[in-house]
């Protein structure tokens, strides 16, 4: 290891300018990279830029329009006890029941009365009532604007991300 060592020295300690010159180089072209602020920029919008991070997101995903119908919810009765999947259910996450949908399924959920779209995640079976389609998380079903009606006809559609 020694013996190895001193072959390396007299390589790393030949030509000390052009070593130092070579760093001086990187070290310019790699600060022209950085974007240097100037007096007249104006700070950046945080939520513009989340917004844009967010439609790229909704750009790599893909929807798959699956059979819509009456939805309905579930929340404060069922809230901690155990799902079909077996986590726990919580009334203020984006999860939903559906009877034959794998667990782990996003799906995109639309109230076509007022076009507002929640995506939820599939995590229980049923809904095991009437026609229903599906059983939202009390969250979810604020989030559609179904809790004063209680259900209300959505359209699904089955999430695939790129």
């Amino acid at each position: 290891m020694v013996f190895a060592a001193a072959l390396a020295l007299p390589l790393t300690a030949a030509h000390p300018k052009e070593h130092l010159h070579a760093t001086t180089q990187d070290s310019e072209a790699a600060a022209s990279l950085v974007p240097t602020p100037t007096a007249d920029a104006e700070p950046t919008d945080r939520s513009a830029t989340l917004e844009a991070i967010d439609s790229e997101a909704q750009a790599l995903r893909t929807l798959t329009p699956i059979d819509g119908g009456v939805a309905s919810y579930y929340g404060k009765r069922f809230h901690g006890r155990p799902t079909a999947s077996g986590e726990r259910f919580d009334m203020h996450a984006y999860t939903a029941a559906h009877r034959t949908l794998p667990f782990g399924s996003l799906v995109e959920v639309t109230n076509p009365r007022t076009g507002r779209s929640i995506t939820v995640r599939i995590n229980d079976r049923g809904p095991f009532h009437g026609r229903r389609v599906i059983d939202l998380s009390r969250a979810a079903a604020e989030e559609l604007d179904l809790i004063s009606r209680g259900s209300g006809r959505v359209e699904l559609a089955l999430v695939d991300e790129i």
